[in-house]
């Protein structure tokens, strides 16, 4: 019982008891002073559990502590079930009054009703408040033998004395308790962990902070203990840290992947958590003799679709629950006898194959305890209609803090703004319909993210200053998205007039516009004081738009992506009548995507200093902007470089950076480029890897190589169109290549003598060989049987290609995919192909033709 955890439980107890006090007229003496004494024992009890927590063999060497923290928990446990029943009939009770006051026809009415239910709590006594005062005596009777062990203190350390134990440290100490939860699971997402910790009530409220944020710190607090690691988006707790978990905290925690009864016979009934993966529907309906289960993780494999009746009998018996997970390939809904699980905080369905997938039930909407409510996208499945899919009355959740539906059933739901503790929003369609008005937003003030969609369905300025969007001190995301589709039916004037009403609070860090039709920018945007925090702005099909705030002075801006304004011509504008200055300090990320009006980078008679334009920028993609002129130089920091679509004649390396950090550069569809300057900085590109060039039908110089010069790029991924490329210098020379792909390319037929030898040369290190998107070509290079380290060779998209040359015996993988001559599909037939023994040593062979 080493892993034991108290603090918030016990805390959240002892407050409402002492809250509930107050408002009982025959709240029993004796009950207070318990109250009383549970208070002066609390610290005592705190320090005797984190000193058993601490001291992981303590409980083997002293049965009577584990025994005893044993009835500690399960009197911990009673009465939080007890207030939590009592908290949902609060709820339940203001949900119904809110109803009946709706209904009241007149104050006289109204006062009476409140006169006689008065009168009536004088006279008679809460019939809830026996299990509460019986829940109470036992917790006191229990904390009473705390005595027994605080001599265990004397010979702890200092820290975990009685009078020194600190908060945080309980609570740090308590992490360790929360990771072996996860015996259950190795790989999870931090975000999901964290919410199913508030749901397991192992986080509390702290005014001034949200509980995700303090359950993400103390998670960073583990993956600094190593306990985790990152792994993609996810993260994996180590196998011997798993392994040592699911052991230490076995009579808590408990796994089974079985199909027979009898290993669910060897967990103790005291268990709290249980995951089960079987295919066995009777072990499931076995599960009802785990009296204190908080927690069931259901792994289902099978198509038996008696899975709704087991879970019926699951929802009687384990009443206590507070997180439901469900993963299950066939399933067609969940019962309408969820309805017991009235302590139920956190609800997730996950890989749903099933085709008939109806819908939630109704009476999730009397769960009032509800945090969390997940139902992962499950691709090709028939949903209903948005209408049919959720219960009516779910607003009635006003203790909701996350949903994730698929598609649109969040949007689907009618007075949405009752759910005042929800934190993501992230896609909230206006509809001129009661319900669905921005107004349902203004007293949303705990949205982290939001998305609001359909804002040409806002009538005036007015509507949407009631959204009070600046009142939103934790909104951290925002995206305003007006309807593409109605641009020629609007009316500009009124866009502006809204946007100019959703001023976000200062906080703000992303923020996306899209489709707005105004010529200008809102006024709240051209104060910088307003958007000082922002780190990431979209701005796209914003089509009428004509200049740009000064996003080039915001001090914490990383990303920009500007696409489809054609009216902008420059970037940045004027700044204080400087004529020069640092622009864009911070920024790391620009796309610029057809803004085909754009001239320059700054505004007539505005420059910035050699140097101090975009000192920080990494990532730069420019498609389709036609009138723009080249940088005067290189930001010193970039690393990938996109050019698609530009005007511009030449592309050359100027730069402060010695070496220039420039790791990727893709140059496409540039019409009148004629030279690309690579072999004049050859030694300063030491750092550049991939470089693709296609659709320059004017390129004809790569720069000059010094012959005094005995650098050479070390490219090793290559992308052309044109084979001659691969005859100019610095290209001719280069022998470090691992990848080359020739692609979109509609008049090549054949590979010129020129080239065939480029591939005769030591070409020792090329693996990989794509050839993608021909339209014409009819043979490949007949001296790829020279290419000795070749591995891959892939083909796609070459309808006129009738057969292959001679393959190296080094080839693991062949693959043909896409338009594909019938000659060739022919020839290389595994059943009976007359060329099928030229390639039958390969390994992998992939032939998919259309």
């Amino acid at each position: 019982m080493a892993d034991m955890s108290l603090d918030p439980i016990m805390e959240k107890i002892i407050s409402f008891c002492f809250r509930y006090v107050e408002d009982q007229v025959r709240w029993k003496k004796r009950t207070k002073e318990e109250l009383q004494r549970l208070r002066e024992k609390y610290p005592k009890i705190q320090a005797v559990v984190h000193f058993a927590s601490s001291q992981e063999q303590i409980t083997d060497k002293n049965p009577a502590l584990n025994e005893w923290l044993w009835q500690l928990q399960d009197a911990i446990d009673d009465a939080d079930d007890v207030v939590d029943d009592l908290e949902y009939m609060e709820l339940e009770k203001q949900l119904t009054k809110n109803k009946k006051l709706r209904r009241v026809r007149s104050i006289m009415k109204s006062m009476k009703k409140k006169l006689v239910k008065i009168g009536n709590r004088v006279i008679k006594r809460d019939p809830n408040l026996k299990r509460l005062e019986e829940a109470v005596q036992k917790l006191d009777e229990v904390s009473a033998d705390v005595t027994n062990f605080l001599h265990l203190l004397d010979s702890a350390k200092q820290e975990q004395k009685e009078q020194e134990v600190d908060f945080y440290r309980t609570r740090e100490a308590r992490l360790e308790t929360l990771g072996a939860l996860q015996g259950i699971s190795k790989r999870f997402d931090k975000d999901d962990l964290v919410r199913m910790w508030i749901a397991l009530g192992f986080i509390q409220p702290s005014q001034g902070t949200i509980m995700e944020d303090i359950g993400g710190r103390y998670f960073d607090v583990l993956v600094k203990k190593n306990l985790f690691d990152k792994v993609g988006d996810c993260y994996m707790m180590h196998d011997l840290i798993h392994e040592s978990a699911s052991k230490f905290f076995a009579q808590k925690c408990g796994k089974l992947v079985v199909d027979e009864e009898s290993p669910l016979n060897q967990i103790s009934e005291t268990i709290r958590h249980l995951s089960i993966q079987t295919t066995n529907l009777d072990i499931l309906r076995k599960i009802e003799k785990f009296k204190h289960l908080h927690s069931l993780f259901l792994f289902y494999e099978d198509s038996n679709q008696g899975l709704g009746s087991a879970l019926t009998e699951i929802f009687k018996a384990s009443r206590c629950l507070r997180l439901l997970y469900i993963r299950a390939d066939e399933f067609q809904g969940i019962p309408e006898k969820i309805r017991y699980l009235k302590h139920l905080r956190y609800l997730k369905i996950e890989g749903v194959k099933s085709y008939h997938f109806t819908r939630l039930p109704r009476s999730l909407s009397n769960l009032y305890h509800l945090l969390y409510i997940i139902h992962g996208r499950s691709w090709g499945l028939n949903y209903p209609k948005d209408g049919d899919f959720l219960p009516c009355d779910i607003n009635n959740l006003s203790n909701l803090r996350y949903l994730e539906f698929p598609g649109t059933f969040i949007s689907s739901i009618c007075g949405i703004g009752k759910l005042m503790s929800l934190q993501e929003l992230n896609r909230f369609d206006i509809r001129d319909v009661s319900g669905y008005r921005i107004g349902e937003l203004e007293n949303m003030n705990d949205l982290c993210k939001l998305g609001i969609n359909c804002l040409e369905n806002v009538k005036n300025a007015e509507e949407a200053c009631s959204a009070k969007l600046c009142e939103k001190r934790r909104l951290t995301k925002l995206t305003l998205c007006w309807s593409s589709g109605v641009t020629h039916s609007r009316n500009n004037d009124l866009d502006e007039n809204v946007l100019n009403n959703l001023q976000p609070p200062k906080c703000l860090r992303n923020l996306s516009i899209d489709s707005y039709t105004g010529a200008r920018s809102a006024k709240w945007m051209n104060n910088v004081n307003s958007i000082f925090n922002l780190e990431k702005i979209e701005l796209k099909f914003c089509s009428q738009w004509e200049t740009f705030p000064s996003f080039g002075q915001l001090p914490f801006l990383k990303s920009l992506t500007l696409s489809g304004m054609p009216k902008v011509k420059w970037l940045e504008s004027k700044f204080n009548g400087n004529d020069k200055y640092r622009a864009f300090p911070l920024l790391e990320v620009l796309h610029i995507w057809g803004l085909e009006a754009l001239e320059d980078w700054f505004e007539a008679g505005v420059a910035a200093e050699d140097g101090c334009l975009f000192p920080c920028l990494t990532d730069l993609v420019l498609y389709n902007c036609p009138k723009l002129k080249e940088l005067p130089s290189l930001p010193s920091e970039l690393k990938r470089l996109v050019i698609r679509r530009t005007g511009w004649t030449t592309l050359n390396f100027r730069s402060n950076s010695n070496p220039i950090p420039l790791k990727s550069l893709e140059v496409f569809h540039c019409p009148n480029i004629t030279s690309l300057l690579l072999a004049d900085e050859i030694a300063r590109l030491a750092a550049l890897r991939k470089l693709k060039i296609q659709k320059c039908p004017s390129l004809i110089f790569l720069g000059e190589m010094q012959t005094s010069n005995n650098c050479h790029l070390m490219l090793s991924h290559l992308s052309i169109s044109d084979p001659s490329v691969l005859l100019m210098e610095p290209l001719r020379s280069i022998a470090s290549f691992k990848m080359l792909s020739i692609e979109d390319n509609d008049e090549l037929v054949s590979f010129p003598n020129e080239a065939e030898q480029w591939f005769l040369n030591d070409r020792t290190s090329l693996s990989e060989l794509q050839f993608c998107n021909l339209k014409s070509l009819e043979t490949l290079p007949s001296s790829l049987e020279s290419l000795s380290s070749l591995q891959s060779l892939y083909i796609e998209h070459v309808p006129m290609l009738r057969e292959l040359p001679n393959l190296p015996p080094s080839l693991q993988r062949l693959s043909i995919i896409g338009e594909c001559h019938p000659e060739l599909k022919e020839r290389y037939r595994e059943d009976g192909g007359s060329d099928w023994q030229n390639i039958a040593h390969i390994p992998d062979i992939s032939i998919r033709p259309e």
